[in-house]
């Protein structure tokens, strides 16, 4: 058993021990971010006020743009970095990396101007006092010298995700997690206000960044980053590949983070306070529910690669089933029980978020279901039409919820999300993938959609049964019970005994098969 790590590209792989650590630690991370998010957001409202917690969301939902100046560099460079350590070219690799190391110490630079052009113009942009104003100029200007350092240094990270090792960089993000909570609770309980909350909170995290830079270089023990080694030819490389995963991600960013914008521009800052509990209601579901797709993409290339159309049918009719059934009964149960859930959680102050919520947990369920869909789409060749359909809806999704918004309130800007991403998703992508994988709509519709709902409408049936839960953790065991009934259902009656035995084996696998895998090592 060879277990020497080689001086150049670190230890030998141990696939099963990397899948298990990579997703688990995932899982921990998002369990845990939850968790704190729970506890903080009533937390944080009632020590900063509504108008200034809405005003931190504010100046969150502005910097979150930012992420679209990396031009999809950042999503196209873990590909590269993959390919060239599979074919162990340490020069080219290192040149990849340097030359997109330059890019973004450019894009760093950029990111601060542009934060301090909309700092300077703050107050003709939004509803903001001149206090309002002041304190949101000083809270972007902090928050800009984080992304310009952030921009050059997350080539470090895309060399930890692209060797498979982002198990050390979850771990960094659960334990910054935790000390970011620490010195929110620190800094508020000792009357400082938000200014010093977000510095604070900065600062942790630029010392997070240089754990980031530790990890790549035990990762990657040949790396090597330099001025010296930028190539034009590696630049215009990668730039074939990355600028449809940019305007995949700008898309992305109009379509799921721009309502807080719209909100902004068009009412006040306790407004967007009110929507963004419901906003990050549906932010956590997505993240719960969306990991099953991030591990299928490398099986969509592969497969498509192959020719393979077989194995597409079935990462297309088994990911959307087993999506829809980690979807469903979570969406669905918080939407039937969402007037107890954020009353218990933030108080009857906040009722007016309850439906805004539950338009976008149906978002989530309608993003969730096309999901493996989009996988084909965007790793088996029709990776355009997955672009220009995006785009498309990322407009229409601004423009009815700016139209939407005057006649029916925050609800109206969640239905400018809704109905753009269900048009395309039932009349464009979704019909589109069948088509590449050869499979007519009715048979994921009839084998994958239908078995993953029915148990989700009997769970809704009994959640409605019985009083309106008193507390926070009544809510909880609630929605757990509903999620035991329907899981009872999905796996006992929904699917059939062939699918059982096939889940059961692919889930046995990963421990049977874990000490063949050290002694093929």
């Amino acid at each position: 058993m060879n277990t020497s790590t080689d001086p150049i590209w670190g230890p030998p792989d141990a696939p099963i021990e990397l899948v298990a650590r990579n997703v688990s630690t995932r899982y921990v991370a998002i369990f845990i971010d939850g968790i704190i998010g729970l506890v903080l957001l009533p937390f944080n409202v009632s020590h900063l006020g509504t108008a200034a917690y809405g005003l931190w969301a504010l100046t969150s939902s502005v910097t979150w743009f930012f992420g679209v100046l990396d031009l999809g560099y950042g999503g196209a460079l873990v590909k590269f970095i993959a390919q060239y350590r599979a074919w162990r070219d340490r020069d080219a690799l290192n040149e990849i990396l340097s030359t997109i190391g330059i890019v973004f110490g450019g894009l760093g630079v950029l990111a601060f101007l542009v934060t301090a052009l909309v700092a300077w113009r703050i107050d003709s942009l939004f509803h903001l006092d001149p206090g309002q104003a002041r304190t949101a100029q000083y809270v972007l200007l902090t928050v800009g010298v984080y992304l310009s350092l952030r921009f050059p240094l997350a080539i470090f990270g895309a060399v930890v995700y692209g060797f498979q090792r982002y198990y050390r960089n979850n771990a960094v993000s659960i334990a910054q997690s935790l000390i970011v909570a620490a010195v929110n609770v620190a800094i508020l309980s000792a009357g400082y206000g938000l200014v010093a909350l977000v510095a604070s909170i900065t600062a942790v995290r630029l010392l997070a960044l240089g754990l980031f830079v530790l990890n790549a270089y035990r990762t990657f023990p040949g790396l090597h980053i330099g001025p010296s080694l930028f190539r034009r030819a590696r630049l215009r490389e990668v730039t074939g590949f990355s600028i449809y995963m940019a305007v995949l991600d700008w898309s992305a960013k109009l379509n799921y983070s721009s309502d807080n914008i719209v909100i902004g521009a068009m009412m006040d800052t306790t407004a967007i306070a009110v929507y963004t509990v419901g906003l990050r209601i549906s932010q956590v579901a997505q993240q719960v529910t969306n990991q099953l797709n991030d591990a299928l993409f490398p099986n969509v290339v592969d497969s498509d690669a192959a020719q393979r159309h077989d194995r597409l049918q079935m990462i297309l009719l088994h990911g959307t089933k087993l999506s829809l059934a980690l979807a469903a009964p979570l969406c669905l149960g918080v939407i039937v029980l969402a007037d107890s859930l954020i009353a218990r959680w933030v108080g009857p102050r906040f009722a007016a978020t309850v439906r805004p919520a539950q338009i976008l947990l149906m978002v989530v369920l309608v993003r969730i279901t096309t999901a493996s869909a989009n996988l084909i789409l965007k790793g088996a060749g029709q990776h355009k039409l997955l672009t220009y359909t995006n785009a498309t809806t990322a407009v229409l999704n601004v423009s009815l919820s700016v139209l939407l918004i005057r006649p029916l309130g925050l609800a109206g800007v969640a239905l400018g999300t809704l109905i753009p991403v269900t048009l395309s998703a039932a009349f464009v992508l979704y019909p589109a993938a069948c088509r590449r994988v050869g499979l007519p709509v009715s048979r994921p519709l009839t084998q994958s959609v239908w078995p993953a709902l029915w148990p989700a409408m009997i769970m809704i049936a009994f959640l409605r049964i019985g009083p309106e839960p008193a507390t926070l953790l009544e809510v909880a065991l609630r929605l757990g019970a509903g999620g035991l009934l329907y899981t009872g259902l999905f796996l006992g009656v929904a699917i059939g005994r062939t699918e059982r035995r096939l889940y059961w084996t692919r889930l046995r696998g990963l421990v049977v098969r874990r000490p063949q895998a050290r002694a093929v090592a």
